[in-house]
């Protein structure tokens, strides 16, 4: 793997606290150093170092999503983990976690081994996130142990979320054990059968069923009582794609009590309302679903005043077929993985002001933290090579037709972005040039 040099542009390193102009010397899928402007031109000729060009850029540890659905193995025509991959790294990113709702459920060793095999043709590191029961049936848990050395790095039934509060303080103990988080998708199914959007007005006047804020902060407020019942302090929730005010102050007050409890929050829940369902548009139809305004400025404070620990994406690609039909009957999910950062750019940054470091460790530091990827979310000397290089000033149009996704589900073609990706490399090799 030949060694690469970028030089010239302003590193963005939060876990290293640095901010400002660095060149980096990538050798053998980690970073050999980190220096001033110009002290390791000499790579060039003593390593035959390839020479990345950043004046105006900033460069940062790749961004690092703990919630995608890669769909495979089992539905290949929505996307393919190559597929995804290569959408992620157009994105930059250079690690995914991907959910264990595939077909069939990942609950076992060989499917966590098959999802990181090299056949996939992955362009970035996958890190798979097992089922937390068998089949994810709620019943029964798995081996979280054999599944954690076969590389799964979280357990979770994601969209079948566990309602009995026996198996959930089973798998809580277990996973302390283990050592891996517990992944929540909070939603208490009992209180959500038949509905397609956030409870309120607009589903009334629409005719559509809506979910209450109380299944997904019920569902957290239990999970909650569950984990300080336990009294481990090596137990670990980890709440996905939180959406309601009630849920982050549900957090907010298990954190003061001293409990391991982390939420992230998606690009969607912060931007959109309810609102963006207009005329039954299903690329607005996702679960949790879209907000009232008062949920999404909660959580848009959440994120500003550091509560919100990570954002992530929730990727969920869907064919062209089956987001076109009656809104209850399409499918819930919007495609997210090359949009993140640029939305996240435009509306964090460019509208509220966040510095750019605390962009990247949203999308970077801290989820890499969350899920335990050591090595990752940081460009300090040893880490992996995993780098993004964008142009935090550049305004740019997403296209969906564009995407390299097989699949186009997204409420966010032709918006305008801010903070272009030029540049992403995974390990030292060059997964993304634009």
């Amino acid at each position: 793997m030949k060694p690469i040099l970028i030089r010239g542009g302003r590193l963005v390193d939060p876990a290293s606290g640095i901010d400002s102009p660095r060149d980096l010397l990538l050798r053998d899928g980690r970073v050999a150093a980190v220096e001033a402007p110009g002290k390791l031109n000499s790579a060039i000729k003593s390593e035959g170092a390839e020479v990345v060009e950043a004046k105006g850029l900033a460069v940062s540890p790749g961004l690092v999503d703990i919630h995608v659905h890669l769909r495979e193995p089992g539905q290949g025509y929505k996307e393919t983990i190559a597929s995804g991959t290569a959408a992620a790294a157009a994105g930059g990113f250079t690690a995914v976690c991907a959910m264990p709702n595939t077909i069939p459920v990942n609950d076992s060793v060989e499917t966590t081994r098959w999802m990181q095999a090299a056949e996939r043709g992955a362009a970035i590191r996958v890190f798979p996130i097992a089922a937390a029961t068998r089949g994810s049936m709620g019943e029964a848990l798995t081996e979280y142990g054999a599944l954690k050395a076969a590389g799964a790095v979280a357990v979770t039934d994601d969209g079948k979320p566990i309602l009995g509060d026996a198996i959930m303080r089973q798998a809580l103990s277990t996973s302390a054990r283990a050592g891996l988080p517990v992944i929540q998708h909070a939603e208490d199914t009992r209180l959500t059968g038949g509905c397609s959007m956030n409870a309120g007005a607009l589903a009334f006047r629409l005719g559509l069923r809506g979910m209450p804020i109380e299944a997904e902060s019920g569902l957290v407020e239990r999970d909650l009582r569950l984990l300080a019942e336990l009294k481990d302090s090596r137990a670990h929730l980890h709440v996905a794609h939180l959406s309601t005010a009630a849920a982050l102050d549900a957090v907010k007050r298990a954190r003061r009590n001293g409990l391991r409890a982390t939420c992230e929050v998606a690009p969607h829940h912060f931007i959109l309302t309810e609102e963006a369902v207009g005329n039954y548009d299903t690329h607005a139809k996702m679960n949790p679903p879209l907000r009232a305004e008062r949920d999404r400025a909660a959580v848009l404070q959440g994120i500003l005043d550091g509560t919100v620990d990570c954002i992530a994406t929730d990727h969920a690609p869907h064919a062209a077929h089956e987001k076109e039909q009656e809104f209850e009957r399409a499918p819930n999910g919007i495609t997210g993985l090359e949009t993140a950062l640029g939305l996240t750019m435009a509306v964090l940054h460019g509208k509220h002001k966040l510095p750019v470091s605390r962009v990247i460790a949203l999308l970077s530091t801290q989820p890499a933290t969350v899920l335990g990827l050591k090595g990752r979310g940081s460009l300090a000397v040893g880490s992996f090579a995993d780098v993004v290089i964008f142009d935090p000033a550049e305004q740019w149009i997403f296209r969906a037709a564009d995407s390299k996704s097989k699949s186009k589900n997204t409420p966010f073609d032709g918006w305008t972005m801010e903070g272009r990706v030029k540049l992403t490399i995974s390990e030292g090799r060059v997964a993304y040039r634009a």
